[in-house]
């Protein structure tokens, strides 16, 4: 199915899901573990990590009108804005985790620190 844009086929995923919800969770619930895997799979590729990250970012309330450059500024800082530590990345949070700071009153980006420094602005 060849779309005219990104709008009629949004809208057109919309209407589906909401002709469809029945169905759909039948299958959800039928395909519980396959899905669980292909998510996995998924999250371990670098558009999974990207997406995980900026949906993160959203949920935590930071306020930004291009997901993508701030992304690929966030992952382009080797070191902390702040101490300029090298920063790291990795599954447990250490002292040097890169982290993506903002204010907490406008939820406005300010920089790219070190969790340590992350940790003394709040």
């Amino acid at each position: 199915m060849g779309w005219k844009d990104a709008e009629t086929a949004k809208q057109y995923g919309k209407e589906y899901r909401e002709k469809n919800k029945e169905r759909l969770k039948e299958w959800r619930e039928k395909n519980r573990d396959r899905i669980r895997e292909v998510k996995k799979k998924y999250n371990q590729t670098d558009a999974g990590k990207k997406s995980h990250r900026i949906t993160d970012w959203k949920h935590s309330g930071v306020e930004c009108e291009d997901w993508e450059s701030l992304y690929e500024f966030y992952i382009s800082c080797k070191n902390c804005e702040d101490c300029g530590i090298e920063l790291t990345e990795g599954k447990r949070t250490t002292s040097t985790t890169r982290c993506l700071d903002h204010d907490h009153e406008t939820n406005k980006f300010r920089n790219v620190v070190c969790h340590s420094c992350n940790v003394k602005r709040k």
